[in-house]
Order: C-alpha cells, then sequence, then structure tokens
C-alpha cells in the first residue's frame, strides 16, 4: 500500500472495529471489507461503495406459501405493509433513553426520483453488517446467527403488550423487503449507528434485481 516503515496505521471493519492479532483469526469467511487508516476514528476521505452478494434465504423455500398476512382477510393491506416499514424504527428506538421520534413523510416530488414514502426515526442506528443481513429475504432479527460483526443490537423479544409499541410487528410475518416491493420499486436505507460518525446507505432495486 506504499505505508512508510515509519508510519503507524489501523486495519479496521466497517464498523470500526479494530483488527488485532487476537480477533484476526475470527476473519472466517471472505467478502469482509476492512479499512486502512491511520487511527480507529478516522474521517472518511470519500464515500466507499461495498457490494453484498447472497443466496436467498432457505426461508424463501420452506415459508414461500406464507402470503395469508398480505390476503387479510379482504383488508387493504397497505397498512399492514406500512407496519412493518415502522417496525424497523420502533425496534431502533426501544432503547431510547429520551423522546422516541418517529416520522412517516409522503414524497410526491422528485428528490428521490420518484415519489415515495419515508420513515425517518431517531434511533440507535445499523452497522454496514446489519444492513447487509437486513437485505437478506427471510432472514428474521429472531434467527439471524452472529458472526464476527453480529447484528444483534441487544434486541431481546419483549413481554405481552401492545405489538405496537413493542416492535414486534413482523410477527405475523412479512419481512421488510416484501412491504417495500409491495408499496414500491426500490429501497433505500440510510443509517448512522449512534457510536459511529460513518453514514451507512443501502440500495435495493427491483429494476437492479
Amino acid at each position: 500500500f506504499g505505508i512508510p516503515s515509519d508510519e503507524t496505521f489501523v486495519i479496521t471493519t466497517t464498523n470500526r472495529k479494530e483488527i488485532t492479532e487476537d480477533n484476526f483469526s475470527e476473519l472466517v469467511h471472505d467478502g469482509v471489507t476492512l479499512y486502512l487508516l491511520q487511527s480507529v476514528d478516522q474521517m472518511l476521505l470519500l464515500a466507499t461503495k461495498e457490494r453484498i452478494d447472497f443466496l436467498p434465504h432457505y426461508d424463501t423455500l420452506v415459508k414461500s406459501g406464507m402470503y395469508e398476512y398480505y390476503a387479510s382477510e379482504g383488508q387493504n393491506p397497505l397498512p399492514f405493509a406500512l407496519a412493518e416499514l415502522i417496525d424497523n424504527s420502533l425496534s431502533a428506538t426501544s432503547q431510547n433513553t429520551g423522546i422516541r421520534s418517529i416520522q412517516i413523510k409522503l414524497l410526491f416530488d422528485d428528490s428521490q426520483g420518484k415519489p415515495a414514502v419515508a420513515v425517518i426515526d431517531n434511533g440507535s442506528g445499523m452497522t454496514s453488517k446489519q444492513l447487509n443481513n437486513w437485505a437478506v429475504y427471510r432472514l428474521s432479527k429472531f434467527t439471524r446467527q452472529g458472526d464476527f460483526e453480529s447484528d444483534h443490537s441487544g434486541y431481546v423479544r419483549p413481554l405481552p403488550v401492545p405489538r405496537s409499541l413493542n416492535s414486534d410487528i413482523s410477527y405475523f410475518g412479512v419481512g421488510g423487503k416484501q412491504a417495500v416491493f409491495f408499496v414500491g420499486q426500490s429501497a433505500r436505507m440510510i443509517s448512522k449507528p449512534a457510536s459511529s460518525q460513518d453514514v451507512h446507505e443501502l440500495v435495493l432495486s427491483k429494476e437492479d434485481f
């Protein structure tokens, strides 16, 4: 990399977890994006891009018949689809010590290229790994397996209280991706983890698929 022998540097994950001799062996799978920086908290000089490659989760096959939620006994399924999107914000803000702010905006201009539904919250934010995991169809937040940079955020399935308050709307089985593509043609997730200075963006597009 052309680094002078007298210059110090660090190698980190996209979540700014420093790679050391102790945890290097935990990088057991290919495709992990790493940063070569002068310090762990160094500002990135420009935007970085990471392409996500994944095989469909096996639940795509074994649970492909779970359409009952959208069937909804003849009712309008649009509110249920919006509820799935709000579920992400409920989960993200569940550990807030202050005000939980969740906004739903209907954008009819061209600021996003086309009319859009925007769900905005002041929650904990997601790392790039968490965004990657969110992109995997039918990879439930209750069945995800941990790895070197786990997507677990300390989420514990709550005690029985109204689902509108406990971020368990997706109990009904419809994933956020299904909700997105029921409403529109693409999804853009923009997130900044509370403990990081980096902003992560994920785009899923039916056209790209």
